[in-house]
């Protein structure tokens, strides 16, 4: 399930579906199918961005014209006809038509009927489904959690919207990971923390990047790679501004029907990584046995 960025890829080189080693093929769905169409093409930035939009409302992409595409991923409309012509089409009305082909809106029954709110838990539930889909390779994960796990210590890097992301791996693999540093906030310090932790030993990086995405985390994983760190990038899409500057992207979609995005499918696939590390950590059922000791010792929880 590793991403693309800049004409490179993720996980065992893998297209922009994020297969894996090679992998099975992109999941089934509206976005699968769009990120199977961007598969192989070496895409400008501005051409990324496009892309991004379009995987993040696959739903809705279909029927947008490319001014209203254009809006979307704040870019020109000349911008959007030359990503069509990237694509191999004549120009965006055949692409247009293309997508009406491969990816078509996908309601479930009794959808039309549902306010705002319904709608917005029916996203979430859709992109959990995609993210199922995409971890029947687990060898990205499987890697990501290889990595994870040999780094001592382990920097976790999370700004801003991503922060709470960060904050929860952190915590629960300090449970089972000798050495776990929490990135969350930013500053000039994020770089004199890095680089305190490659002296010390880390050879991997974990950073759960969501949008908006703020330019201090793209400066700060391009410091960790210079410095010799893997990157290792849970992000909202594979075509995302970090992957570029990540070793392994692990894609998980966010919701976009509220004002906020939520990030259900972004938290879920931290456990999953959480769980991979554990794998690799020989010590790491020793370690929460340790931990419910003391705790039961200390009263720390109500039964």
């Amino acid at each position: 399930m590793g991403g693309t960025g800049a004409g490179r890829t993720g996980a065992g080189g893998t297209g922009a579906g994020g297969t894996g080693a090679g992998g099975t093929g992109v999941a089934d769905t509206p976005a699968g199918r769009l990120q199977a169409l961007f598969e192989g093409h070496r895409l400008t930035p501005t051409q990324r961005r496009i892309a991004h939009s379009m995987v993040r409302r696959a739903a809705d992409v279909p029927f947008l014209s490319s001014v209203e595409l254009a809006e979307l991923a704040g870019v020109s409309q000349p911008s959007v006809t030359r990503f069509a012509v990237a694509l191999g089409f004549d120009g965006y009305p055949a692409l247009r038509r293309h997508l009406r082909e491969v990816a078509p809106a996908e309601q479930p029954p009794g959808s039309a009927s549902y306010n705002e709110y319904q709608q917005a838990v029916e996203a979430e539930i859709e992109n959990l489904r995609h993210l199922a889909e995409l971890l029947a390779d687990p060898r990205p994960v499987h890697r990501a959690g290889r990595l994870l796990a040999a780094s001592r210590p382990l920097p976790v890097l999370g700004l801003r919207a991503a922060a709470s992301q960060a904050y929860g791996f952190a915590y629960f693999a300090a449970k089972v990971h000798p050495d776990v540093r929490l990135l969350n906030e930013g500053g000039t310090m994020i770089q004199d923390r890095i680089d305190a932790a490659v002296r010390a030993g880390a050879t991997a990086l974990l950073c759960f990047a969501l949008p908006r995405h703020p330019r201090e985390v793209l400066d700060a994983l391009s410091c960790a790679k210079e410095a010799g760190l893997t990157v290792v990038t849970v992000a909202d899409s594979a075509f995302a501004p970090v992957a570029k500057v990540s070793d392994l992207l692990l894609p998980a979609a966010v919701g976009t029907g509220l004002a906020f995005d939520t990030a259900c499918a972004p938290m879920l696939l931290g456990r999953v990584l959480l769980e991979a590390m554990c794998d690799d950590l020989p010590e790491a059922q020793a370690r929460l046995e340790e931990f419910d000791t003391r705790a039961a010792a200390r009263g720390l929880f109500v039964e």
